[in-house]
């Protein structure tokens, strides 16, 4: 069912009340949609089993949880080994996403910390892995938008 699935204006307004708060029990959110729980719950399952949604979890501050060091890590890597190193630095302690981009790096690695030592060791592994030819780490100094308040419904 994944890829072909078309998503319509009451998918749509589901998507964006389950964005807002999914701990809403299925009966607040049919109200607000304007539709029968029970429908609501068979295009939620619809929309789980096509991929689009992909899961439920809890929108955490990392920042009150201690993790003061935030960065983009810009990568270059040897041609041929992308895949392999991007692997690599996926599993890393502190990488939160890893992306295969175009321009003058190959790929960048979002990587959050709790200390500056932290941090450090984080880039200097990085940077260790074989095939990581060189980086450029910018520091992140303030957040000004989400990732998760992206409204592309």
């Amino acid at each position: 069912m994944k890829g072909n699935f078309k998503v319509d204006e009451t998918d749509k307004r589901i998507l964006g009340a389950l964005r807002e708060n999914c701990r809403r029990s299925a009966r607040e959110l049919a109200l607000e949609i304007k539709i029968s729980p029970s429908a609501l719950i068979e295009r939620i399952k619809r929309l789980e089993k096509s991929g689009i949604i992909r899961g439920y979890s809890a929108d955490l501050d990392y920042s009150l949880l201690g993790h003061e060091f935030q960065g983009i890590v810009q990568i270059n890597i040897s041609q041929g080994k992308i895949l392999e190193v991007q692997d690599n630095i996926s599993k890393l302690p502190g990488v939160v996403a890893v992306y295969d981009i175009t321009g003058n790096y190959d790929s960048i690695a979002m990587v959050m910390c709790k200390t500056r030592a932290e941090f450090s060791t984080l880039l200097k592994k990085i940077l260790s892995i074989p095939h990581v030819e060189k980086t450029n780490t910018i520091m992140v100094l303030n957040v000004v938008k989400h990732m998760h308040e992206f409204d592309g419904l």
